[in-house]
Formats: structure tokens, C-alpha cells, sequence
């Protein structure tokens, strides 16, 4: 098996359930650049890992951004210079994953459709790899300057009202997938 990501015990805070999205981000990322780099995984396993790197990265990954810009950015912004900047930067960086975004999920669907294919496999890798390095940087910053602030900046009962919102757009997503 190329590599399992198991459930964990869910966080409840808002914090937490951020810090848990980064994981995931992190785990996923780290799968595309093994699928794309194990030439001895089972055709079966490499089709199984590319359809869950797509799923994660083109449903929840969208969904944390959209966490992050439309329910942590209103609520954070003009409470610190720092943080502000911190934020934008954070802005801009989501703009500038999109296009490795695009690249790595059109490598997946590629070697989904052809898993024998090493050169595609390889591209993935490589893209997966540039990707690695674009997240790890911003996920840190994130977890340096942005979740501490939410932690002393952010009101008990404004986090809670984001919870409920990151947990809407969820379940929101879920039921829209149903047949």
C-alpha cells in the first residue's frame, strides 16, 4: 500500500480543525509525490491514490481556502498590522497555488487513466514536489502568525460562529455530491 490516511479524533476548535486541514494538505501532497515516484505500486493501488489526491485537492482544499478568506480574513483583518500583512500574503499565495493546483490535478487524472505510464508518473512527481514546496512555507506562516491570532484576537464566540461555518460549508458540499 502507498500510504493510508487514517481518521483521527476530530477536533472541535477552531484551531484544531485549521491545524487538521493542514495536515490533510500536507498528507495529500506528500501521496501525489510518492504515487508519482513508486514505480512498484500496483496499477489498482496508483488508480485508488490519484482519485483520493483529486477529490481532496479539488473539493476540501477549496473549501479550507474558502475558510480561511471569507470567514478568518473579515474577522482578523485591522486587528494588527502584522497579522494584516501576514493575511494578504496569505491572499496572495492561494491565487499562486492555483496554477500548480491545475497542473498537479491534470498529471493525477492523467496517470488515473494510465498508471504504467512512468513519464507521466514522473511529471507528477515533479509537480507534486513544487507544490510540496509552495504549501510548506505558507502552511508555517499560517501556523506561526494567523492561528495565534486567531487564538488571542478572535473572540470565544466569534470563533465558535466560524466553526459553524466551516462546518456549514461542509455538510453544504456533502449534500450537494448526493445523487
Amino acid at each position: 500500500m502507498l500510504h493510508a490516511i487514517g481518521r483521527k479524533q476530530r477536533s472541535d476548535d477552531l484551531v484544531g480543525l485549521l491545524l487538521d486541514c493542514h495536515q490533510r494538505i500536507r498528507s495529500f501532497a506528500g501521496l501525489a509525490v510518492t504515487v508519482g515516484a513508486r514505480m512498484d505500486a500496483l496499477p489498482g493501488e496508483v488508480v485508488e491514490v490519484c482519485s483520493r489526491v483529486e477529490r481532496y485537492f479539488s473539493e476540501a482544499l477549496p473549501l479550507h481556502v474558502q475558510d480561511e478568506e471569507e470567514s478568518i480574513l473579515p474577522r482578523l483583518h485591522g486587528r494588527s498590522h502584522d497579522v494584516d500583512v501576514a493575511l494578504e500574503r496569505m491572499r496572495e499565495q492561494h491565487d499562486r497555488h492555483l496554477d500548480l493546483l491545475r497542473g498537479l490535478l491534470d498529471l493525477s487524472a492523467a496517470v488515473r487513466m494510465a498508471p504504467g505510464d512512468e513519464a507521466v508518473r514522473w511529471m507528477l512527481h515533479d509537480v507534486a514536489l513544487e507544490l510540496q514546496a509552495d504549501f510548506e512555507p505558507h502552511l508555517q506562516a499560517e501556523e506561526r502568525i494567523i492561528f495565534p491570532a486567531i487564538r488571542s484576537l478572535v473572540s470565544t464566540k466569534e470563533q465558535e460562529d466560524i466553526v459553524g461555518e466551516l462546518r456549514a460549508r461542509r455538510s453544504s458540499a456533502m449534500s450537494s455530491r448526493l445523487p
